[in-house]
């Protein structure tokens, strides 16, 4: 018994956690720059002064969306994964609670994109929460920086 136990663990896909934190900031911004893409399509098509004023609505809206909720989402992600083990399976790149956020919002994305609600509204919510990931996904890259390249420890607080 042990001994099929040693190799279901060579299966395991177990990578850094730094690998982790590099997925988890390349995943937030590749769904930040499609949500954006997305929005951006949608202003094309109205005229000029319209697509503007919605644009920067969606962009005032996304920062403040990154200040106050992305940012702390991407920094207790991050925290999480600091306190991993070197090797961990790369599926952890997000918490298991994230995973059912994630279908959550998908399945609220695509039941938005079929409603009957203008496209030019639905850019600005598409830009608010995809410029919010954007902008939180470089706080993974900032944390790998420090931790590899300048030698800090992965872990200097919670509430960085």
């Amino acid at each position: 018994m042990k001994n099929s136990s040693i190799n279901l663990e060579k299966l395991k896909p177990a990578v850094s956690k730094y690998w982790l934190m590099a997925l988890a900031g390349l995943m937030w911004s590749v769904v930040g720059i499609m949500l954006c893409h997305m929005a951006y399509i949608w202003l094309r098509a109205v005229p000029g002064r319209w697509a503007l004023s919605m644009g920067s609505l969606g962009l005032i809206s996304a920062l403040a969306a990154y200040r106050f909720v992305f940012l702390k989402i991407a920094l207790k992600n991050i925290f999480r994964l600091c306190l991993l083990p070197d090797k961990t399976c790369i599926f952890a790149f997000q918490a298991w609670k994230g995973y059912l956020i994630i279908i959550i919002m998908i399945s609220l994305g695509l039941t938005l994109r079929h409603s009957p609600i203008p496209r030019p509204y639905l850019a600005v919510m598409y830009t608010t929460i995809g410029g919010a990931l954007l902008f939180s996904s470089f706080h993974f890259y900032g944390r790998i920086w420090r931790v590899k390249i300048k030698k800090q420890p992965c872990l200097l607080s919670k509430d960085e």
